[in-house]
């Protein structure tokens, strides 16, 4: 197996475990919202430690995806590459910060159970900053990772290393993403609420993930020859050729 066969594969892996991971993790997380939420997190700790724990693997999947594509986006558009690579990382920074906020929301919920009932108003006050630190640092995560899948996808529909169509719809899903992040931005809204907005970019990403596991990266067209240096000699003036025949013992 060669190397870009060898990414390719590693590219399409981890783009399905991130989508599942992040999926499986959004289903067991216990709800955060009303106004006795504390109680059902209490109740459902271990779900909550496994959802954290996907979330966790989300992460280091969707950085992982990046580092993968780095040694063969490189050769193609470096700036490019590395602006993935960095654009991936503070996703992932982002997305396990917001596992920080959750694991102590957990603490809280587990504190709520033993508290006297005129001190459970704080407790549930801090328990919705971190709440609104969770939803935040996943609207950054976002934005950060939307910039960086556009600039591999433009590097994959500049080189071809995947069918126009498929690097072409990465590109333009990647826009409503963006709306998403705006809209969340500026409503101040959680930015898991635009499902509809975030679909096309999913999609595109699992059939990407299948493409890459059956057929891999298409070669990149060739370089172009670099012009070889002129000779330095002027027009009509010959250089005596060296002797062809054996050369004496002096």
């Amino acid at each position: 197996m060669n190397t870009t066969r060898r990414i390719a594969i590693t590219t399409g892996t981890l783009f399905i475990v991130a989508t599942l991971a992040s999926l499986s993790a959004a289903a067991l997380l216990p709800g955060l919202t009303g106004a006795t939420y504390l109680t059902g997190v209490a109740q459902q700790s271990n779900q909550l430690a496994a959802a954290a724990l996907l979330y966790l693997i989300a992460a280091a999947a969707s950085v992982g995806i990046a580092i993968a594509l780095y040694p063969l986006l490189k050769q193609i558009n470096a700036a490019l590459a590395l602006g993935s690579a960095v654009f991936r990382t503070i996703e992932a920074v982002f997305y396990t910060a917001g596992v920080v906020s959750l694991l102590t929301i957990g603490t809280l919920a587990q504190q709520l159970a033993t508290a006297p009932p005129g001190d459970r108003a704080p407790t549930y006050a801090m328990a919705d900053t971190l709440v609104s630190v969770r939803e935040h640092s996943a609207l950054v995560a976002v934005f950060a990772f939307t910039v960086g899948a556009f600039m591999y996808y433009l590097v994959f529909y500049r080189s071809r290393l995947v069918p126009r169509w498929l690097s072409g719809w990465g590109l333009a899903a990647a826009l409503p993403m963006m709306t998403a992040c705006l809209l969340a931005l500026f409503h101040d809204t959680p930015v898991t609420g635009y499902v509809l907005l975030a679909l096309p970019l999913g999609v595109q990403e699992m059939v990407l993930a299948v493409w890459l596991l059956v057929k891999g990266f298409s070669p990149p067209p060739p370089s172009p020859p670099t012009p070889r240096a002129s000779s330095a000699v002027s027009p009509g003036i010959t250089t005596p050729s060296a002797p062809t025949g054996p050369v004496g013992a002096h």
